[in-house]
């Protein structure tokens, strides 16, 4: 049997369920696959930290580690931040090894780069967990975009956000402590601005228009707006109307081919296709010119559906391309 060897770069939330799910379902992977995965080593910040045991397996604080390792055949990528991450991939698909990421951070700068890279190095790279969590937004993009085109992009892009708003509503509590539970449930972190200020929608904004569009609009003429200035009474006035309260991110681009868009709340009715989507569900509306409007739904928070739509670009990689990988 044949063998894949992967390492994993970072072991917070996202890192670790990628740990989990390759070694609960090793076996259904080898059944799918053919392939037996072995991750030889996981790279952290700080080696002294309390984890989860992995027998068997490399923990170290230096990607060198990785690199040294002429065998090493595919990346997960699960860092926080621009760098060292874009440093750590730009290099590993010189080596000519495939990576999959989650970083939208960095990815939303600098993943046009780094997609070049992997062409011109015949390589691989998955970033399906850099946008909506377990939701198959960049495969269905890069299927409909086959033989359609792409107008517009409306989403509920943060599952945190989407969260607060949901317990403001439900149970007529106040910002602050909607975002409390959201910490303690771990569907915020410790510092929530990204998500409940919008930067993260906006990220992932601008990752579906590259890909949709084949370009970004200029980032500073993207108007960003968070949630946390949206009061309970707010939220008790829309509901008497029977209106409620989206961060929705929205991108279209008009017939010059230049792109535009927003992230910020949003009031909207019952006839509006994200009116009934909740907790920390995430949730896309792709209207095309010829299939029309097609809504994607799925959960958008947690340690599972970022990890799991890691393990999927792995088995696409694996599946569709096999003959980039060399088995060990």
């Amino acid at each position: 049997m044949s063998t894949i060897k992967v390492a994993i770069l970072g072991f917070g939330t996202v890192g670790e369920g990628v740990y989990r799910i390759l070694n609960e379902k090793k076996n259904e992977i080898k059944l799918q696959t053919g392939y037996t995965i072995e991750i030889s080593s996981i790279v952290v910040r700080d080696v002294t930290k309390n984890r989860i045991e992995t027998p068997g397996i490399k923990i170290t604080d230096s990607i060198q580690d990785v690199f040294a390792d002429p065998d090493i055949d595919l990346i997960f990528e699960a860092i926080i931040g621009e760098e060292p991450a874009f440093a750590y991939l730009s290099k590993a698909i010189s080596k000519g090894i495939n990576v999959i990421t989650a970083n939208k951070a960095m990815f939303a700068k600098h993943g046009p780069a780094l997609i070049k890279q992997a062409e011109n190095q015949n390589v691989q790279i998955g970033f399906e967990a850099t946008t909506a969590g377990g939701v198959p937004i960049i495969r269905t993009l890069k299927n409909l975009l086959q033989a359609d085109r792409v107008q517009r992009i409306q989403g509920i892009l943060n599952g945190t956000s989407n969260f607060i708003l949901t317990k403001m509503r439900q149970d007529n509590v106040p910002f602050e402590v909607a975002l409390e539970e959201a910490q303690a449930n771990g569907f915020a972190e410790a510092d929530p601005s990204d998500d409940i200020g919008g930067k993260d929608a906006f990220r992932k904004l601008m990752i579906l228009s590259d890909l949709a569009f084949g370009r970004q609009p200029i980032w500073e003429d993207i108007q960003i707006n968070g949630i946390d200035k949206i009061h309970s009474d707010d939220v008790s006035v829309a509901t008497e109307k029977g209106l409620r309260y989206r961060h929705i991110a929205d991108i279209s681009i008009d017939e010059n081919g230049i792109p535009s868009g927003s992230v910020g709340p949003v009031l909207i009715g019952p006839e509006h296709p994200l009116y009934g989507v909740d907790g920390v569900d995430n949730a896309i509306i792709v209207d095309t010119e010829y299939l029309g409007a097609l809504t994607l739904i799925g959960p958008g928070a947690g340690m599972y559906p970022t990890a799991s739509a890691m393990i999927s670009d792995f088995l696409h990689i694996v599946g569709k391309r096999e003959k980039v990988l060399i088995p060990s």
